[in-house]
Parts: structure tokens; sequence; C-alpha cells
């Protein structure tokens, strides 16, 4: 079992900066990818980045997020970070990660993010 705790949402105003975290904790060996989802007010979780633990390989699911947003994941620490920059209000959502392994796939409670003027 892996555990997921995300961190870092927060109140910003539109062009700031935010980076989320989200710490693995149990068995975080048999991780080997985590990704970012975001579930804006009335509207589905859709994926926004995701990192390959092996190949470090970095995705991005929308061109608005095309320079904005970098996804990045230690295994050995059990560490993933989304780092998002000129954020619009557009980006306002819970903010959930999900780990993964070749069987299994994990999801954290989520962070708040609000983007507001």
């Amino acid at each position: 079992q892996v555990q997921l705790v995300e961190s870092g949402g927060g109140l910003v105003r539109p062009g700031g900066t935010l980076r989320l975290s989200c710490v693995a904790s149990g068995s975080i060996w048999d991780m080997d990818s985590m990704y970012w989802y975001r579930q804006p007010p009335g509207q589905q979780r859709a994926f926004v980045a995701g990192v390959h633990g092996r190949t470090r390989s970095n995705q991005l699911s929308h061109d608005s997020g095309k320079g904005r947003v970098t996804a990045s994941w230690d295994p050995a620490k059990g560490t993933g970070y989304l780092l998002m920059t000129d954020l619009a209000t557009a980006d306002t959502a819970v903010y959930f990660c999900n780990g993964r392994s070749t069987t299994d796939s994990y999801w954290g409670q989520g962070t708040q993010v609000t983007v507001t003027a």
C-alpha cells in the first residue's frame, strides 16, 4: 500500500506561481510513476502532467500548460512536485497526485488551488 499526501495549494493571484508537493509513504519502492490531475468546480477530473520515474520523462496534457507547468518526481525520496507559473483563474481546481506501480494506482486527498484577483 502507498499513501499520498498533497500540499502547497492555496489562494494566489493571476500571474502567480505555486509549487504543489506530493509525499508518498508505505511501499514507495513499487511506484514507478507520478501524475497530477485536477478537478475544477463542477467538472471531471483531468490529467495535468506526469513523470515516469524510470525515464524521468515529463508529459503535459494540454497546450495551456506548456511552458507553465512542470512535474518532477524523485522516486528515492518518494516526493513529487507540480510547479505552476503564470496562473490563471482557469487553473482553479482541486489538484490530486496519482502514484502508480505496474499493478496499482494510488490517489491523494487533493489540495485546493484558487486563482483570484
